[in-house]
């Protein structure tokens, strides 16, 4: 596998993407997602608060975080994608202090998706950044 695009070259394609091209980007970020084992996907590693089924699970150490997720939504995924690619592989410490919700600003997710498909967004960064914290500290 290729590895994850980063959140810069992902945005520097949105940016030029319009409605559903859009939505077909994120699709296809969601599906280019590392497969994450049903086995993983468990109320523990539930996001709460999404209106889809995501499903986080942290691996890796302190020095490089890395995640495993998916949803039972294409756009929802697409989403977790970003969030992931914002992350992925990065030291703890850094992730801990980054501002991830500034770091999806350019992709307007607010304006582009529903709220029912949005809201979950904070907590999945937040279940994210609380990992990170506790490899880090």
């Amino acid at each position: 596998m290729a590895g994850m695009r980063s959140l810069d070259d992902i945005a520097e394609e949105y940016e030029f993407l319009e409605g559903d091209e859009r939505y077909r980007l994120l699709i296809e970020l969601g599906r280019d997602l590392e497969p994450m084992p049903d086995a993983l996907k468990t109320d523990a590693t539930l996001v709460r608060g999404c209106s889809a089924a995501v499903w986080v699970y942290p691996t890796g150490d302190a020095g490089q975080l890395h995640f495993l997720a998916d949803s039972n939504a294409a756009i929802t995924k697409g989403i977790v994608a970003l969030v992931v690619a914002a992350v992925q592989d990065k030291p703890a410490g850094e992730v801990a202090k980054m501002d991830v919700a500034d770091a999806l600003a350019p992709f307007d997710l607010k304006n582009q998706l529903s709220s029912n498909r949005t809201q979950g967004v904070p907590n999945m960064i937040a279940l994210v950044q609380e990992h990170a914290a506790r490899l880090s500290a």
